[in-house]
């Protein structure tokens, strides 16, 4: 079968020819039809991510859309190695498939939730958000943080905070959400928020974004009647790997730092996640710019960085 393939890790994947998955107990070998590129698809075939294999030769991709033998269109998640989901067949697990609703295009399936998972887990699975809460979206100017903006306002969020730093990205989201953007003047402006109650935060950036956050939301705290609890959820690092936190910050706070990720969620809540995603999709008007390549063109998608969209091969 035509696949991509990781020959070397921190190289592209080259387009060629790979054996076909055959299905055994408990399996079944989809047709491929939308693979979704993702970053966490990026760090995982340069053996940079956590969960990364150990050695090269393998397809890359974690999810899709494509047709299970019965001909009912699915999404799948975690293809069983070294079977990655960009290429024309992949091998799944029977409880790592979801039903994609009719009049959802595969690309915007694949697309919304690569994109949109990672807030509605964290969300619903990590930080137990309840309608009526806050939320602050550190980096909401990416596919990702935008499509977070969409989810917490449809789980009933009664306020949204966007921190970004390109104001023009920022400015192109919905009016009611408040918008900061992460240059001089921030710390003030997040010092504000944090004074007037933030519940949840969604962090995609980490690093130094990350440290200014948390410095807002826990400076002058201690109150003796104790301080409003700060669920705190990191789920992506663009901006660094690694911040550093005073200890008075969290004894003086309500901070919960949380992690929202594979090891952090286990599969079965990732795939239930993903159906719940796909199923609010019809009434919820989920969507996210998506631009579509074949899957020859493999190695080009590998070399675009854009942020404001998300990349889909279709084989």
């Amino acid at each position: 079968m035509r696949a991509a393939i990781v020959s070397t890790f921190g190289s592209p994947p080259v387009f060629g020819e790979y054996d076909e998955p055959e299905a055994g107990e408990g399996e079944v070998v989809v047709n491929v039809r939308a693979a979704p590129l993702s970053p966490i698809v990026k760090s995982l075939a340069a053996g940079k991510h956590y969960a990364s294999s150990t050695a090269a030769g393998f397809v890359p991709g974690i999810d899709g859309v494509g047709i299970d033998p019965n001909g009912q269109r699915v999404y799948f998640l975690f293809p069983k190695p070294p079977f990655g989901s960009m290429a024309e067949k992949a091998l799944i697990a029977t409880t790592s498939v979801v039903r994609v609703p009719d009049g959802v295009a595969d690309e915007r399936a694949a697309a919304v939730v690569t994109a949109g998972l990672s807030s509605w887990v964290a969300l619903k699975s990590r930080a137990h958000f309840r309608a009526g809460e806050t939320v602050l979206i550190n980096g909401a100017t990416a596919s990702a943080g935008a499509l977070a903006v969409q989810v917490a306002t449809h789980l009933g969020a009664t306020r949204i905070v966007a921190t970004g730093r390109n104001e023009a990205k920022l400015a192109s989201l919905p009016d009611a959400v408040e918008k900061i953007p992460l240059d001089q003047n921030a710390d003030e402006a997040l010092r504000r928020i944090f004074s007037e109650g933030i519940d949840v935060v969604l962090d995609y950036l980490w690093g130094d974004p990350a440290s200014r956050v948390i410095a807002a939301a826990t400076i002058n705290r201690g109150s003796f009647n104790g301080e409003q609890r700060l669920r705190y959820v990191q789920i992506g690092s663009i901006a660094g790997g690694s911040i550093a936190i005073s200890a008075h910050s969290l004894r003086s706070s309500g901070l919960e730092i949380l992690g929202s990720g594979i090891g952090s969620l286990s599969m079965g809540e990732l795939v239930a996640g993903a159906g719940q995603l796909l199923e609010a999709i019809p009434t919820a008007g989920f969507d996210t710019p998506v631009k579509t390549l074949p899957l020859s063109a493999v190695a080009e998608a590998w070399e675009d960085h854009a942020e404001d969209y998300r990349l889909v091969l279709c084989p």
